[in-house]
């Protein structure tokens, strides 16, 4: 990993919707000798905490790791049950919100509004994925500004949320809304997907089944099992490393960064 400066660990923050008096925001972190004009490719996190908590620094070094490896990289905050009182279908609208503001503003952002990618841990996951493959959008804005982006990397995301699996008991009878497993269709956005075997929370038999619907749609999925790890894992230690280079190695095998990973 790259020696971090001061510069590195300060983002621009931006305002990308407001809610009555709330302005959500993005934190963004631009790759080092940025120059203007040019299209960075772009990753936006969004952070977990079952829709109920979370911080939106959860994904920061992540980030800044991937800034160093030329793309833009932003932290997403979006409305959860703790601060605002809100559902999962919020932090989706969020999230959708997210990446049209992310590729409306690609210009001035210096992003390639085509090579947007979404990402996120946990119920973060979920958003992250929710924003490709769910029409939550928010009815206010302009639906011709795509809110999906093109492609995806999910670190342990609850993204089955029928019957018996993660969030059904908070969603219920309007799963099929908002699981990205039950919207999984023709032109879904290729996928990494990092999950411990030993994850109470997603089994490595509902990733599996997640990834084969994915190559039934005629999408890449990607599935990396990681031995004996709970849910969670990725934030620590060696897993922290090898789920950030294996981000590192699916991004490149898209074009999107180039060379061998710095990590």
């Amino acid at each position: 990993m790259h020696a971090q400066t001061a510069q590195d660990t300060i983002p621009q923050v931006l305002v990308y919707k407001k809610v009555d008096t709330l302005s959500l925001t993005l934190r963004v972190f631009k790759p080092a000798g940025f120059e203007t004009g040019k299209k960075y490719p772009a990753i936006v996190f969004f952070f977990g905490g079952g829709w109920i908590g979370g911080n939106i620094g959860q994904f920061q070094k992540q980030a800044v790791y991937l800034a160093s490896r030329g793309m833009v990289a932003i932290l997403a905050d979006y409305r959860v049950q703790s601060r605002h009182h809100t559902t999962p279908f919020e932090a989706v609208a969020d999230g959708k919100s997210a990446i049209r503001y992310v590729r409306a503003h690609a210009g001035e952002l210096g992003i390639d509004p085509d090579r947007i990618v979404a990402a996120g841990g946990s119920a973060g996951g979920h958003v992250a994925a929710a924003t490709d493959l769910t029409k939550l959008d928010e009815p206010s804005e302009n639906a011709a500004i795509s809110a999906r982006p093109n492609a995806l990397v999910l670190f342990n995301p609850v993204f089955n949320n029928g019957p018996g699996e993660y969030g059904y008991d908070r969603i219920g009878a309007r799963y099929t809304e908002i699981s990205p497993y039950h919207n999984i269709r023709k032109g879904a956005a290729p996928t990494l997907i990092m999950l411990g075997t030993k994850d109470k929370l997603v089994s490595v038999a509902t990733a599996g089944a997640y990834k084969a619907k994915l190559t039934e749609a005629g999408t890449r999925g990607e599935l990396i099992l990681y031995p004996e790890q709970p849910h969670g894992f990725f934030n620590r230690g060696e897993w922290f490393i090898k789920t950030l280079r294996d981000t590192d190695v699916f991004l490149k095998s898209l074009g999107y960064i180039k060379g061998d990973p710095t990590l």
